[in-house]
């Protein structure tokens, strides 16, 4: 049988693909992954329903599917993921072409209907370049955040036993993997459901023990209740990366208790100011939210100064998505226009801009240890320790016959390109 696998949206969806596609080519399928014009007997969509945005995109690739379906260029179309999981089969009268909808982590279901026998396993077909993996390790998420549909799509927090990952980290590293991705909907609250206690700290120092893994970079923690301990495992472990991804969101006491975040500006500012304490040199990525109800020109205003103030080393900006079934649904009106919203995320994401460049120019001279991720034309394209693969600055650097992909390398920082740097080999 001949299946195409497209994915759309979060890294944790992609693991959940991933799986999905070892489990048929384990049983003699033929497996294609991304959007292709080939035909197929089963198309499967991974989608994603987090934000507006999200829901388009996921419609209308599944209308671009129905329509190959309508013109006999597939067989069966599947769907499956978080707006799956959103519109049940609502999806299939909006969409008729649809002949079957699954919801979030079904990827087992999808094997057994497809006449397999299927079984949990972490092993995976990776989608990825070799040398770095995604490692998903929770599902679900038990934070009660205003705006946020994650909870209610994707269940409570699910975590998954540490003896467990840290054989999924051995398999992969014997695939090749040398960079992990630790991702999670709430990094920080791993392990209270399964040993009553958070255990981020003692999982990612496990990790760190399997030779091999040579960068661990941890993403989506969560400010409120954040495990202390965390910080002593990314300051002494040298394979664990100065780099943590926290969304604040915002900093306004009144804004955080609107969105629910459990916060005050007081407690954000004392947690920020003890990470970098405790890890010098660490690189703190973050998310801020506009225009969730309630939010002023005088909130924003102070968000702002205090985004300039933090100076974050790495920030994307979200103007805020209304959700039916969220509690801001049921509680707030979406009642600031979407170019307000915009306007105060272009803002933000301006005043980053000046954060990326003035960070870039104090590193010419630098040396970094990089680790090259692709060939474009006759560049390579690279990241230092500071940099995720999904949308940090990357390092160019000339063409030179001794330069690997999935390779690390000492390199130069010689020039800013923007967002980005320009760095030379050193030999």
């Amino acid at each position: 049988m001949k299946i195409n696998i497209v994915n759309i949206g979060c890294f944790k969806n992609l693991v959940d693909s991933e799986r999905l596609m070892k489990q048929l080519c384990q049983q003699g399928n033929e497996v294609i992954f991304g959007r292709s014009d080939s035909y197929f007997d089963v198309v499967i969509i991974n989608t994603c329903g987090f934000v507006s945005n999200a829901d388009d995109d996921s419609i209308a690739i599944i209308k671009e599917y129905a329509l190959r379906k309508r013109k006999n260029l597939l067989g069966n179309l599947w769907i499956m993921g978080c707006y799956s999981q959103k519109r049940g089969v609502a999806l299939r009268e909006d969409v008729p072409e649809v002949d079957r909808v699954y919801g979030n982590f079904d990827w087992l279901n999808i094997v057994s209907d497809l006449g397999m026998i299927p079984h949990y396993t972490y092993e995976r077909i990776l989608t990825t370049p070799k040398h770095y993996a995604y490692l998903k390790i929770s599902e679900g998420c038990n934070s009660p955040c205003s705006y946020c549909l994650k909870p209610i799509l994707n269940g409570p927090l699910a975590s998954y036993e540490i003896k467990d990952l840290v054989e999924e980290v051995k398999y992969l590293v014997s695939l090749g993997v040398k960079e992990f991705q630790v991702v999670a909907q709430n990094l920080t609250a791993y392990g209270m459901d399964i040993y009553g206690q958070k255990k981020i700290a003692e999982l990612i120092d496990r990790i760190a023990d399997v030779p091999g893994v040579e960068w661990i970079r941890l993403h989506y923690a969560y400010p409120l209740g954040f495990p202390l301990d965390l910080l002593d495992v990314i300051r002494e472990r040298d394979n664990v990366c100065n780099y943590l991804d926290m969304a604040i969101q915002h900093c306004n006491t009144k804004m955080l208790k609107l969105m629910r975040r459990g916060m005050t500006r007081e407690k954000l500012e004392e947690l920020l100011y003890i990470i970098r304490e405790r890890v010098p040199g660490i690189y703190l990525r973050t998310t801020v939210m506009t225009g969730h109800p309630g939010e002023t020109e005088e909130d924003f205003a102070e968000l702002y100064e205090f985004v300039k103030h933090q100076h974050f080393e790495r920030m994307g900006v979200f103007a805020y998505s209304h959700q039916k079934g969220t509690y801001n649904d049921l509680h707030y009106t979406d009642s600031i226009p979407q170019e307000v919203k915009a306007k105060r995320a272009l803002s933000l994401m301006n005043l980053q801009k000046k954060v990326y460049e003035e960070l870039n120019t104090s590193l010419i001279g630098s040396m970094e240890k990089v680790i090259i991720d692709e060939k474009q034309n006759n560049l390579f394209v690279g990241r230092g320790e500071h940099s995720t693969p999904m949308a940090d600055p990357k390092i160019y650097i000339p063409y030179n016959e001794h330069i690997e992909i999935g390779e690390f390398y000492k390199i130069k920082i010689s020039g800013v390109r923007g967002k980005d740097m320009n760095g030379i080999l050193i030999k």
